[in-house]
């Protein structure tokens, strides 16, 4: 099976790009406020038009006011969507968009438990974050919670980057990775060498 990946928290037009020309199949872009790599709805519309086709655009939010998914969803129109914070699944649903609900997993003891309560999710992103905090951490959580199966796919996030990732794989089997973190010179800014590992690795692990 075909390892999917997501490049978050992208801040520039040129990295959007190249992730396209890599083939990744989505990037992320930030819109919570905690966060070190959040883009206003201007940037975000420049990033969103250098996408390639066949790229996805996904929209993260935690905790913002609808006002704010509002423009993001008028300015930028993404292809889905992503929570990090205490919305609810009604709240979630509410878009009327495909949507990505993260499980924080150093807060979280039960995993499928805590997807049941998302039925309408498209999928879910086992992210290293606790409950209320940002992700982007760079710090892996406990990939031996990571339960025997979930109902629908997921990704796994936190503390992957070119010299983790094969491990990550091999030891979880996510239906794609999400990293965002591992593949940047500084917060927001992605290193294009560390953007080619990391797509090469997952690769090397995919046809192994």
């Amino acid at each position: 099976m075909r390892t999917r990946v997501k490049f978050c928290g992208i801040t520039r037009p040129g990295d959007a790009r190249l992730a396209g020309e890599l083939g990744v199949d989505a990037i992320g872009l930030i819109f919570a406020t905690a966060s070190k790599r959040r883009v206003d709805i201007d940037t975000a519309r420049a990033i969103s038009t250098a996408v390639p086709p066949m790229v996805s655009t996904v929209a993260l939010f935690m905790n913002n006011e609808p006002q704010l998914i509002e423009r993001v969803l008028r300015g930028v129109r993404p292809q889905l969507l992503q929570f990090h914070g205490n919305e609810t699944e009604i709240e979630c649903q509410r878009w009327e968009l495909p949507y990505l609900r993260a499980i924080p997993m150093r807060s979280v003891d039960d995993a499928e438990a805590y997807s049941a309560l998302y039925p309408s999710a498209a999928g879910f992103v086992l992210d290293s974050h606790q409950a209320g905090a940002a992700g982007g951490s760079g710090a892996a959580f406990d990939w031996t919670k990571v339960p025997a199966q979930l109902s629908r796919p997921w990704l796994l996030a936190g503390g992957l980057c070119p010299s983790s990732i094969a491990d990550a794989i091999a030891a979880t089997h996510p239906w794609g990775v999400d990293v965002s973190s591992g593949i940047e010179s500084s917060p927001g800014i992605k290193d294009g060498e560390k953007m080619l590992r990391f797509v090469q690795e997952v690769h090397r692990v995919d046809h192994a």
